[in-house]
């Protein structure tokens, strides 16, 4: 759910993302690796990544001898190259294959948000609409604070409008919840909720 962030803002107005974080604005606290650093529009993000590879990789750049302050780098022979956000986005349409790009991360996770809070408001918002109504506003301020962005940016452009569609019918993943926190996963909302969520979508709510 991170933003990039161009050299461009972090130049101007020191504002930062995940390619310009720099070193002393993460730290890495046992398993868990925690960022605070002023994002868009000068906010204060502060967000903690329970992920083990994550925090091994982390810790590890944390501990080179790269010289710079900026915390994602890679050694290319001899030298250092620090990671641009243009780096990052030609890696993954190279690895996928298609014109992926970092947003459809925050997108995707907005989108899981969002379907876990309907799912577990469709039964005291099934009484009326003014319920719905406010159970979905509610869900999107929620989801738009995680991400930094005002509730009405975040569900015209991060929430796919059909989980509102859905959830008007009472058509949620509300099923795929029963395993929700289960085997310890540090990330909740990733694996079978995420399944949960992709086959609702490409279903079309079972009909």
């Amino acid at each position: 759910m991170f933003r990039l962030r161009s050299e461009t803002h972090a130049r101007a107005n020191g504002s930062h993302g995940l390619t310009t974080v720099l070193r002393s604005q993460v730290a890495v606290r046992g398993a868990h690796v925690r960022f605070d650093y002023p994002a868009k529009s000068g906010q204060r993000r502060v967000a903690t990544v329970a992920d083990p590879a994550t925090t091994a990789a982390l810790r590890a750049l944390l501990r080179s001898t790269y010289p710079g302050d900026r915390l994602r780098a890679h050694r290319s022979g001899r030298g250092w190259h620090e990671v641009r956000g243009d780096d990052l986005n030609s890696y993954l349409r190279e690895r996928s294959g298609t014109d992926l790009t970092a947003k459809e991360f925050r997108t995707w996770d907005a989108t899981v948000l969002a379907a876990v809070g309907m799912a577990v408001s469709v039964r005291t918002a099934a009484g009326s609409e003014a319920a719905r109504r406010r159970a979905v506003a509610r869900v999107v301020r929620e989801v738009a604070d995680r991400l930094g962005n005002t509730p009405a940016v975040c569900r015209a452009s991060y929430i796919n409008p059909r989980l509102v569609e859905l959830f008007e019918d009472g058509v949620t993943i509300d099923p795929g919840l029963d395993g929700l926190g289960a085997d310890d996963a540090p990330l909740a909302v990733h694996g079978p909720v995420e399944e949960a969520v992709r086959t609702l979508l490409l279903t079309d709510g079972g009909r």
